[in-house]
């Protein structure tokens, strides 16, 4: 989430000095005008007896008297401990308004140089307030310290509108949600660039409250109804673990270990001796547990803010494609379980829309290990899509196991074009997505998988491997010819990739190119007429 940058040096200065200088201008044309005009209580015409020959304004200004600024010196410091006042009680209201909604706020405010500086400024002013006003004697009037007491004064009171601006930009939730993420960032730094455990310890325990401030921000968000926020939450986290893969590499050893401090979380509590033994064996703790708060804030968002599961389903992909092009393969195979528990957790909601969402960014990935030569994690993947189609069918969500029906097609013809020695695993895999249970009748197959199915083999006859396309036809040749009709029939109508509404994907399932089309009707040519006479043509060598 984007943030305004801080208010610069320029953007307090000029407010202030100009303010000030309208207040000094504007006094000093009324001080001269008595100066030169009025002459004080004589009028005029006792201008000349009255005043000093050859002083000027300032100068007659300069010339305190003991006896009659005695009082106004009192008031400087008494004034700039008023404007104290207001500053504190206006500041403490906003912080503890925001400390209750976002946790580590008020220890975030008083970190802060420009909180401290300008706090310690006000401190400062009232104290030197307090000893200019006994500073002044019958034979002694301190001038310059008046002076400067003058204008410390004039600067508290210009200070505080900036100060205030200052105060609503330090707060605003995407400044507070950068900090945080900043913050876990310098700790890690700090971390990697010593090798004192003691020093790592601390960082972890700074990175992990970063991490759970961070989740607590989203999940409040979410319960709000403020999307940006919670947007802003789940990206730093992202953000944050990205910079950390590339940093992972030139961190000390004792890093992966899991301190005392890290033995207390719960969710580390939560694990078996086992499970935390693994987790400092593949060095992922940290991947681990950030990307067991984005299940959290995932957990929380479903049903209540589907574009939030969408966004995290996003940012896990980043997460996992960072980590395959850093060659981590055990922080990408941590990404693909939390994406699958994406997957359970939405299926167990019977939330479609969200699953149709995270098996697109499932497909994107699946494709970068494709592209990537990981054949054998592609297998994996596809085995793992699988499992949920079966699950979809049981729960009776068939556009779930269509939409894996057609993201596996896709990966098919992907795996296809880029020469995968496991291209066949993957075919085989995507021709075992129909299977149905001994419960049901064979004409109730699901039909998104066999015109899914049908599209690859048009794809592979266009590209001239008809022995694959030969395998998919075996698959379907004791398909009731009535449905390999419809599907056909189906298939031909559609004329447009753009689907009627608006989709992620940008592309309806069914749509086939005119070329892949004409391959389709060679495909159902291979099958023998039936008794109703609904494909013709002759059946070609498969």
């Amino acid at each position: 989430m984007p943030s305004r940058s801080p208010p610069s040096g320029n953007r307090w200065a000029l407010p202030a000095l100009i303010t000030g200088s309208l207040a000094v201008v504007a006094f000093g044309g009324l001080f001269a005008l008595d100066h030169f005009v009025t002459g004080g209580p004589g009028g005029p015409s006792t201008l000349g007896a009255q005043g000093v020959p050859g002083h000027g304004p300032l100068s007659r200004y300069l010339a305190f008297d003991q006896d009659h600024i005695t009082d106004a010196v009192a008031s400087l410091g008494g004034m700039t401990a008023g404007v104290l006042g207001i500053v504190i009680t206006v500041v403490s209201l906003v912080v503890q308004l925001s400390a209750e909604r976002y946790t580590g706020v008020a220890r975030m405010f008083l970190r802060d140089r420009i909180n401290m500086a300008v706090m310690g400024y006000y401190v400062v002013a009232c104290c030197s307030g307090v000893m200019v006003s006994l500073s002044i004697h019958a034979d002694f009037v301190p001038r310059v310290t008046l002076v400067v007491m003058m204008v410390a004064t004039m600067v508290a009171l210009l200070l505080m509108a900036p100060y205030f601006a200052y105060v609503f930009w330090f707060l605003e939730p995407s400044n507070i949600i950068r900090r945080i993420r900043h913050e876990a960032l310098r700790g890690f730094r700090r971390a990697a660039e010593g090798e004192r455990p003691l020093a790592i310890e601390d960082a972890q325990e700074q990175v992990l409250r970063a991490l759970e401030e961070l989740t607590d921000i989203g999940s409040n968000s979410i319960q709000g109804k403020d999307k940006m926020i919670a947007t802003g939450a789940v990206d730093a986290i992202t953000e944050f673990t990205v910079r950390y893969l590339h940093l992972k590499a030139t961190t000390p050893a004792h890093w992966f270990n899991l301190s005392p401090q890290l033995l207390k979380n719960p969710d580390v509590v939560a694990l078996d001796r086992e499970a935390r033994e693994e987790l400092v064996l593949r060095r992922t703790w940290l991947e681990w547990k950030a990307m067991r708060q984005l299940l959290a804030v995932y957990n929380e968002a479903l049903g209540a803010m589907p574009d939030i599961n969408h966004l995290i389903a996003i940012d896990t992909r980043y997460i996992a494609e960072a980590a395959l092009k850093l060659h981590d393969e055990e922080s990408l195979l941590l990404s693909f379980r939390y994406l699958n528990s994406y997957l359970r957790t939405t299926l167990n909601a019977r939330n479609v829309r969200t699953a149709y969402n995270v098996l697109n960014q499932y497909r994107h990935l699946v494709d970068a290990l494709i592209q990537a030569g990981k054949g054998s994690l592609a297998v994996a993947a596809v085995k793992h899509l699988k499992y949920y189609a079966d699950v979809s069918t049981d729960m009776n969500l068939p556009f779930v196991t269509e939409t894996i029906g057609y993201d596996v097609g896709a990966l098919c013809e992907v795996a296809h074009q880029a020469n995968l020695p496991e291209q066949d695993q993957l075919l085989h895999l995507f021709l075992e997505l129909d299977r149905v249970s001994k419960t049901q009748v064979e004409v109730l197959a699901l039909r998104g998988v066999r015109k899914a199915q049908t599209k690859l083999a048009a794809y592979y006859l266009t590209a001239d491997d008809r022995g694959r396309a030969a395998r998919i036809y075996q698959d379907m040749e004791h398909e009731p010819l009535s449905h390999l009709l419809s599907i056909r029939d189906e298939l031909a109508r559609i004329e447009t990739k753009d689907f009627w509404e608006i989709v992620d994907r940008g592309r309806n399932f069914d749509f086939m190119p005119p070329e892949q089309k004409r391959a389709m009707m060679e495909f159902f040519s291979w099958f023998p007429d039936g008794e109703l006479g609904v494909l013709s043509g002759r059946r070609s060598e498969a």
